[in-house]
């Protein structure tokens, strides 16, 4: 359960199904400043059964300042073999520019935390872009602890023919 994550300006709370074309926008956003491809157009009724059916694959908080959605954090609960216990992966985070700097990614990520220990994750995991060197000061001064790690992505789709 999240802790009060009021602010003067606005607060974190859990997205609803209503927020979801605004969190599309968000993510495009989001992936235009990590350069990577555009999300789909149709991304709003992808995340849809994903966030918000009876069972969630992922959840995903968002900041809201003033009335609009200015960030948001999405994490899904991973198993880890080696220490035998659950994980969260926080698959993204971001707040737009105009509201960087305002505590809003330490409020989510704090919030991300919250949510994942109340599901039962034993550590919250994620990696960033190396030339993101604004978003690697910002996880050290949260005190996340740097690992190496090398990110790959191969494509998985069903036998041709």
């Amino acid at each position: 359960m999240l802790k009060d994550t009021g602010r003067p300006d606005g607060r974190i709370r859990p997205a609803a199904s209503a927020d979801l074309p605004a969190i599309a926008r968000l993510c495009a956003d989001h992936a235009d400043f990590e350069r990577a491809e555009p999300v789909p157009p149709d991304l709003a009724a992808r995340l849809e059964p994903v966030l918000f059916s009876a069972s969630p694959r992922a959840w995903c908080l968002v900041a809201e300042s003033r009335g609009e959605l200015i960030g948001y954090a999405t994490f899904s609960l991973e198993f880890s073999t080696w220490q035998a216990t659950d994980y969260a992966h926080l698959d993204c985070l971001f707040v737009t520019e105009t509201h960087r700097g305002g505590g809003w990614g330490r409020a989510l990520i704090s919030a991300v935390k919250d949510a994942a220990a109340s599901h039962g994750a034993a550590a919250l995991q994620w990696q960033t872009p190396d030339w993101n060197a604004d978003a690697i000061r910002f996880y050290h001064r949260v005190g996340a602890q740097a690992r190496s790690k090398v990110r790959f992505s191969l494509p998985v789709h069903a036998a041709d023919g």
